[in-house]
């Protein structure tokens, strides 16, 4: 009996208000994709622990296999080390594992270094035979197509949404996304559009998660896909993009909005040309960024505006900036994050070699508004914290909650709706993280 741990949070689940779940996060699409690879003899248990259920340790599972961001590895490690307690045999894999497999065989008796889907089935072959080896790595490049679809059948999650992945990869390669991971294969491929129309009719949740890191990478690809999903009566969120394209692709906006899209998430990074030319992420000309949010906005569809603060180029008037720029291009949910230098990333690599990480406790990995966990380069780290706290406050306050509802009006009833939403319990879980961090730490 194999069970599937899936595991992406900075603290434990019995930390968590229930609500935080069902808002914030969506099921792995990782552990699904491995049960569709694994022989059809083996009984599957999938456990998605972004649930607040508690995980039953008495069950006997003759493999565990876990996936892991850096944020919630030390969680994930004694999850690891209860069940190989209990006599199981634990495989771990995912960003992090890959990132540092030395440090998780500790807690491992396997560990999948990058992708899975060649050493996932003869991981499972050497267990049978009693030939586990302690890492496996994928020698060569599966194209996305010859991937098997995820399977769907085993729904423990529960929610009103499911993620899909239509393509992979990345060209831009921002040095701190953890897209960059050197261990994953980072080529940018695309499904083909019948089979995920086909995955997407299979299933039974209304509202689609698109987990690619852009859709706006191959439009033409995205068109048809879009012109495949009218009719399937589907919402669509989350649907990543970059701003250049969105700011001038009319057409692409006009089909997103009749395929049931509902909200476009932008990486806008900085309000700094300075910075983002820093980063290599020269797509972003932010004289442009408006022309993007009223395009999104036109069609009726609501925008994420995630922006990274603490760039070597950022100074001590970056936090005034960004809050002024989000205000006046009026973004309807906007995020900030702290930069954090994950493992496998070269920005990882160059602070590390530069003596600028200020600590290897990963929990504190989180982008928010809690920790700084590297020396900025025109400010201290307290300077950088204590910025981006104000910052977030004053995005939160009533004035600016009520000011971004109202512009909101004008977006279609369900984008309204998940505007509204997300800006009061973001807002809500800003002020309660201060609370469960304090608890926790």
């Amino acid at each position: 009996m194999l069970s599937f741990h899936y595991e992406e949070k900075a603290i434990p689940p019995e930390s968590y208000p229930q609500k935080y779940h069902f808002i914030t996060f969506v099921p792995s699409l990782t552990l699904r994709q491995l049960a569709s690879i694994t022989p059809g003899r083996h009984e599957i248990t999938i456990i998605d622990d972004l649930k607040p259920k508690p995980i039953d340790y008495n069950k006997n599972y003759d493999v565990v296999g876990i996936s892991s961001l850096t944020s919630s590895i030390n969680h994930a490690y004694k999850v690891a080390d209860k069940f190989r307690q209990k006599g199981s045999i634990v495989v771990m894999g995912g960003f992090h594992p890959s990132a540092l497999p030395e440090e998780a065989k500790q807690h491992a008796d396997s560990v999948v270094i990058g992708q899975g889907y060649e050493s996932w089935p003869n991981l499972i072959k050497d267990i049978s035979e009693k030939k586990l080896k302690p890492f496996y790595r994928q020698e060569k490049h599966i194209k996305i197509e010859n991937i098997p679809p995820p399977d769907f059948t085993n729904n423990t999650w529960g929610g009103d949404i499911m993620s899909i992945k239509p393509t992979s990869g990345c060209p831009v390669k921002c040095e701190f996304c953890s897209v960059s991971n050197q261990k994953f294969k980072n080529i940018f491929e695309t499904r083909p559009i019948k089979q995920v129309i086909n995955e997407i009719e299979q299933i039974e949740q209304k509202y689609i998660f698109f987990c690619d890191p852009s859709l706006t990478t191959n439009t033409n690809y995205t068109k048809q896909l879009f012109k495949g999903i009218i009719g399937l009566n589907k919402k669509l969120i989350n649907c990543y993009g970059n701003a250049h394209v969105l700011a001038e692709d009319t057409e692409l906006l006009n089909l997103a909005r009749k395929a049931g899209c509902i909200e476009w998430h932008v990486g806008f990074d900085s309000v700094s040309q300075d910075s983002l030319n820093g980063i290599g992420k020269k797509t972003n000309i932010v004289k442009n960024y408006k022309k993007a949010v009223k395009n999104i906005q036109n069609n009726g569809m609501s925008l994420i505006g995630e922006f990274v603060l603490g760039f070597d180029s950022d100074k001590k008037d970056i936090f005034r900036k960004t809050v002024d720029l989000i205000n006046e291009i009026d973004i309807n949910i906007p995020w900030l994050n702290i930069l954090t230098p994950y493992p496998g990333t070269p920005l990882f690599e160059k602070f590390e070699k530069q003596n600028r990480l200020i600590t290897k406790d990963w929990s504190k990995y989180t982008c928010l508004e809690r920790n700084v966990v590297f020396h900025p380069k025109h400010m201290t780290a307290d300077e950088l914290l204590n910025g981006t706290k104000d910052a977030y406050k004053e995005l939160c306050s009533p004035k600016n909650l009520l000011k971004r509802i109202f512009q909101s009006t004008n977006l279609s009833i369900n984008s309204f709706m998940h505007s509204y939403n997300r800006n009061i319990n973001d807002a809500i879980l800003r002020f309660k993280r201060e609370r469960i961090y304090k608890n926790y730490y």
